[in-house]
């Protein structure tokens, strides 16, 4: 079965820790799209396997965020308030739509899924790619 996202180098930071955390939200990604496509059938099983893939992508996220915001913190980033705003506001995001999942409301797991997927890889390629080249400048 094809992936819904596939890990490219081009992901890359040049941040070892970091580049593997992004590799595991894109696995993570991968793991809540497949639970995705059985959601609809209404099984009480695969909503639940639905609700466990979205727990460990909500907790996974805050322990990256938090592991690159210690990085920047350490490292005296000059963008670090932008980039943690964006983290800020991809959490409120994230936890709106959990939310209205668990208090059954409109929700629509494809769509979230893609917004995970989108936001991911545009942050990496554009915010993380800055604070990479930021550390690499800065090792030099």
């Amino acid at each position: 079965m094809k992936e819904f996202i596939s890990w490219e180098n081009r992901y890359s930071i040049g941040i070892r820790i970091i580049d593997d955390q992004h590799k595991h939200l894109v696995d993570l990604t991968n793991m809540l799209h497949e639970a995705c496509r059985n959601y609809g059938q209404g099984h009480e099983v695969t909503k639940e396997k639905f609700r466990a893939a979205i727990k460990a992508t909500v907790d996974y996220v805050g322990e990256h965020f938090s592991a690159e915001e210690k990085l920047m913190d350490g490292t005296k980033y000059p963008n670090a308030v932008v980039h943690k705003g964006e983290h800020k506001k991809f959490v409120q995001k994230v936890l709106e739509n959990v939310r209205d999942f668990e208090e059954g409301r409109t929700f629509v797991p494809n769509a979230f899924v893609r917004f995970l997927r989108d936001w991911i890889l545009e942050h990496i390629a554009i915010q993380d790619k800055q604070f990479g080249l930021f550390l690499s400048q800065m090792n030099r």
